[in-house]
């Protein structure tokens, strides 16, 4: 394999790893939120419990997310040097941006609401958190219009005597509507993810009927949230769908393996064929939905990937435009699938938590504690469907992948760094693993003593 090759794999192994965290740890500081203030509002002693229950799971999975993702920025002066050295000036801006002002307020809030139980003010205490979690929304914000701007450039100009891109228009690359797009997108697939989370664990500690008074509320409150969310990453989804075909048709043609333009476009829900679509044994197919996402109409033309292959030589020269079809096709399928399964999982929880009932049917508990890994299956796809589907592109119509790897860098230093990194990676998982599993087991503190049955004054304490 190539330096390049292992730079690719390196960066795709630590993004996805990384993104494990990311969006557990924006949803479920919102649930987490949500809970504390039940808490302040009711003075219903549960609330309190799961707070800290929840708070803590949180507090493991945050600082993973702040480990892991380290190593993402190092990786742009080590692997792809000519990548940074040719987008530094747009690139780095929002990356900054969110350093210095989202983290700092995440961090700093979360650092007060850790230590600040029993020293704060509870409504104080409690805005710490909603601030924390803001900072979270804010920081996964910069890193998407980051992100967003190698999808669809925009708001820059190339410098001809220095050949690099440089920043004409911050407000633009803010604004871009595929940073918007991604950002309602990922949002709700975030509160998705935390909600499945809690429903999974919660699941499994009332099939062996422990705090069911925290667990059932818990429960409940993660459904609701998993409906909603799922719901909205259906319609998030739909409108990144035709921002999709009009910025990078390539990408649309490639998701269904559509290799000539047709009008009405089917949707194929599961092909059997070759591995690369271009031959089709049998196809369980729905009419006009692919047209309905691309376009917005059952009618609408859809470009084949034979034709954007062409018209993309003409436009850049000659090469290979078309990514690998067969992990687009496939990703792309899976990322809807599992999200679906959320979605019907809620409905079904719903229904039997309905009117205040405890579900008897013996399949809800294993199945819920099984389904906390769809919304991670999901981001995971989702995220290698979006990456690879841009392919030959690093920033895209600009800059290629292949012109972005670091020169110097041998492929001795890339695999040293491989190897280094997943076994890193690997025992980090193992510890988060561990620690996850013993606090999940652990369940809530005990309920507090009435406050009438002492006169005392509790000593102030730590949370954790």
């Amino acid at each position: 394999m190539s330096a390049l090759d292992l730079a690719r794999w390196q960066f795709g192994i630590t993004t996805v790893y990384h993104f494990l965290f990311v969006p557990l740890t924006i949803g479920l500081s919102f649930l987490v939120a949500g809970m504390q203030t039940a808490w302040v509002r009711t003075r219903n002693d549960k609330y309190r419990r799961m707070t800290k229950f929840w708070g803590k799971l949180f507090l493991i999975n945050f600082a993973m997310g702040v480990a892991t993702g380290i190593v993402q920025e190092f990786q742009f002066g080590m692997n792809w040097s000519d990548y940074s050295t040719f987008v530094g000036d747009i690139f780095g801006a929002p990356l900054a941006i969110e350093g210095l002002l989202a983290f700092f307020l995440e961090s700093t809030f979360l650092g007060l609401w850790i230590f600040g139980w029993d020293k704060l003010p509870k409504k104080l205490h409690l805005a710490t958190i909603w601030l924390a979690s803001i900072g979270t929304v804010l920081s996964a914000y910069f890193i998407l219009a980051a992100n967003s701007w190698m999808q669809h450039p925009v708001g820059y100009a190339v410098n001809p005597a220095t050949g690099r891109a440089e920043l004409k228009d911050f407000g633009a690359v803010l604004t871009n509507s595929t940073a918007v797009g991604a950002f309602a997108h990922t949002i709700t697939a975030c509160f998705l993810t935390g909600g499945m989370f809690v429903v999974g664990i919660s699941a499994w500690q009332l099939k062996r009927r422990r705090d069911a008074d925290v667990f059932r509320p818990s429960m409940k409150l993660a459904l609701v949230t998993v409906l909603i969310a799922s719901l909205g990453v259906i319609v998030t989804g739909d409108l990144q769908a035709r921002l999709m075909t009009e910025q990078q048709p390539m990408k649309m043609a490639a998701a269904e393996a559509l290799y000539d333009t047709v009008a009405p476009a089917s949707f194929s829900l599961f092909t059997i064929g070759s591995l690369d679509g271009s031959q089709e044994k049998f196809s369980i197919r729905v009419p006009g939905v692919l047209s309905f996402m691309a376009t917005g109409k059952f009618d609408g033309q859809v470009e084949g990937v034979n034709d954007l292959q062409a018209a993309e030589r003409q436009q850049y020269g000659p090469g290979e435009y078309r990514p690998d079809i067969p992990v687009t096709y496939w990703t792309f399928r899976l990322m809807i699938g599992f999200g679906f399964l959320c979605l019907l999982l809620s409905l079904a929880g719903l229904w039997l938590f309905r009117r205040g009932r405890t579900p008897r049917a013996r399949w809800f508990f294993p199945v819920a504690t099984a389904g906390l890994a769809l919304p991670f299956l999901a981001n995971s796809v989702g995220w290698i469907f979006t990456e690879m589907g841009r392919q030959p592109w690093s920033v895209f119509g600009v800059l290629k992948t292949a012109d972005s790897v670091s020169p110097t860098v041998s492929v001795g230093n890339v695999l040293t760094s491989l190897i280094v990194f997943t076994v890193l990676y690997g025992v980090l998982a193992v510890v988060d693993g561990v620690l996850m599993v013993r606090y999940a087991k652990a369940g809530p503190p005990p309920p507090e003593a009435p406050e009438s049955e002492s006169d005392e004054p509790r000593p102030a304490a730590f949370a954790y």
